[in-house]
């Protein structure tokens, strides 16, 4: 009987969540769906000297805004926890003395002195760069070069040590990648990794194996970044007796020229977000984040899914319940994906035009309200409903649409270059008057009466529309004039039709 797939996402509370970090928990989310197993969140904060005040709550929250959320782990509860490695401390020493007892591990006294001292005298003989291995360990001062009695006394001494692994001489490590197929690695060109630092605290290689191993995890997938300790932690299990998960190491995020690990510091840099929400560091200093910047997170995780997998076929568009439906990393490639901010955009796009115009205009509100603008909930449902074919960001609506929630302050200046004529004003009369004979003010009518003003004095709809579409909006371009007519109401499109006649006339002097 097969085990119950369980993955994790473990990342470091050490910054905010770059989209790497999301896309590789979507992953194992999606897997875990897909399986019927468990998704879990366990942070892993072991490396104390870089961990970041509130990075393990931004963890948290970009998870929840993203949808993908746990079933087990930090903030989430579960029968494995505590899920936060600093709160798991008194569980590792053991395993560490097992590994020693074993000899799968030893002491080490060597301080950070004696260490910069011997990559020196590598480097001074032309050495390529020296490592802590079987060859080297012997002139070093550990357990497997000092007697049993030095190593009693140093104990006994309290001198500081660490324990490192016991990297065996000339050994091909093999595993298979669930992504990049058999994966074979000699240990003469690994080093003895320190396993428990000097404090006591587990380095990630040691805790991140014991943590996976007593929360039962069947499959580890992880970035591309993490494959060249794959070896040593195939190692770990091996020593331990323990049966190792199935590895998967996911592609590289490239940046938009290809060129490159898409990085933390490229986001505002080169114009778009690469967190899921705004993060402000310790120093003041704030990361603009895919939230804050009007993406809608359904729109977010569909972009985040094709960086790296995709369905077999054309289709682009996937909910979240289509992706867990869909997802295998079968489909994951092995090559870096490259990101593609304006695609990123057009996603949005999709995801906002298939919105009802109700979730729209709830959408839409908060934004008036902080201009100071008040509208019936239908009345900006109309307004979404005519703009949401022209916008990407749900504020894009006001920006282009503002016309519908605000007076005229200027007209398109191209337009009254190149459509305002000699004789629009008067043309722009008499469209007036014929607007206030409309007694059902309705798209359908005001379109019947603007073709028979057309017809009637055989005027083609470029001699008219551009002057009936700047006085009524201000702008050169929108959606159809007629449903904006309704929209607006007739009160307010005949007294916008006589002040702007007015109005640009002086502008043209």
């Amino acid at each position: 009987m097969s085990k119950k797939v369980r993955v994790r996402f473990a990342p470091s509370p050490t910054g905010p969540l770059h989209m790497g970090g999301v896309r590789t928990a979507l992953y194992n989310y999606l897997f875990a769906k897909k399986n019927n197993g468990d998704f879990i969140l366990r942070i892993e904060d072991t490396d104390e000297k870089r961990f970041v005040k509130g990075a393990k709550e931004y963890i948290i929250e970009s998870l929840k805004w993203c949808g993908i959320e746990p079933m087990e782990g930090e903030g989430y509860g579960g029968e494995n926890g505590p899920y936060t490695q600093s709160q798991r401390k008194d569980i590792y020493p053991p395993f560490a003395q097992q590994l020693i007892d074993n000899d799968k591990a030893y002491i080490a006294f060597d301080t950070a002195e004696d260490l910069d001292n011997m990559r020196q005298q590598a480097k001074d003989m032309g050495l390529a760069n020296w490592q802590y291995n079987a060859v080297t360990r012997s002139s070093m001062q550990n357990s497997t070069s000092l007697s049993r009695e030095e190593v009693e006394k140093r104990l006994a001494n309290k001198d500081p040590y660490t324990i490192r692994m016991k990297m065996p001489r000339n050994v091909d490590v093999k595993f298979e990648d669930n992504i990049r197929g058999w994966v074979s690695v000699n240990t003469n060109n690994l080093d003895d990794k320190v396993l428990v630092k000097e404090t006591g605290v587990p380095t990630y290689h040691l805790a991140n194996i014991v943590d996976d191993h007593l929360m039962e995890i069947t499959h580890v997938i992880r970035g591309e970044e993490w494959l060249p300790s794959a070896p040593l932690h195939v190692l770990l299990y091996d020593a331990f007796g323990w049966d190792r998960p199935n590895f998967a190491h996911l592609p590289l995020i490239l940046r938009p020229d290809g060129k490159g690990k898409l990085s933390k510091r490229d986001g505002d840099k080169l114009g778009f977000p690469v967190f899921p929400i705004d993060w402000i560091s310790e120093d003041g200093e704030k990361y603009s984040g895919y939230r804050e910047n009007g993406y809608m997170p359904e729109a977010f995780i569909n972009m985040l899914a094709f960086l790296g997998w995709n369905p077999g076929d054309n289709r682009e568009i996937f909910s979240l319940s289509e992706l867990e439906a869909e997802f295998s990393l079968s489909r994951v490639g092995k090559s870096g994906a490259r990101f593609d901010p304006e695609k990123t955009k057009w996603f949005n796009q999709q995801y906002l035009r298939s919105q009802p115009n109700e979730v729209l205009a709830e959408m839409l509100n908060p934004i008036l309200i902080r201009k100071g603008i008040s509208a019936d909930p239908s009345y900006i449902a109309a307004v979404c409903s005519l703009m949401k074919e022209r916008a990407t960001f749900i504020d894009d609506i006001l920006t282009e649409g503002n016309y519908f929630f605000l007076d005229i302050s200027s007209y398109d200046e191209k337009t009254i270059r190149k459509k305002w004529k000699e004789d629009t004003p008067s043309i722009m009369v008499e469209l007036t008057k014929l607007l206030e004979n409309i007694s059902d003010f309705t798209q359908e009518n005001i379109e019947t009466a603007f073709s028979a003003y057309l017809n009637e004095n055989e005027y083609g709809f470029g001699k008219v529309g551009p002057g009936f579409r700047l006085l009524v909006t201000g702008k050169g371009m929108g959606p159809s004039m007629f449903e904006i007519c309704e929209t607006l109401g007739k009160v307010k499109v005949i007294d916008r039709m006589k002040s702007g006649i007015d109005a640009i006339n002086e502008l043209k002097q």
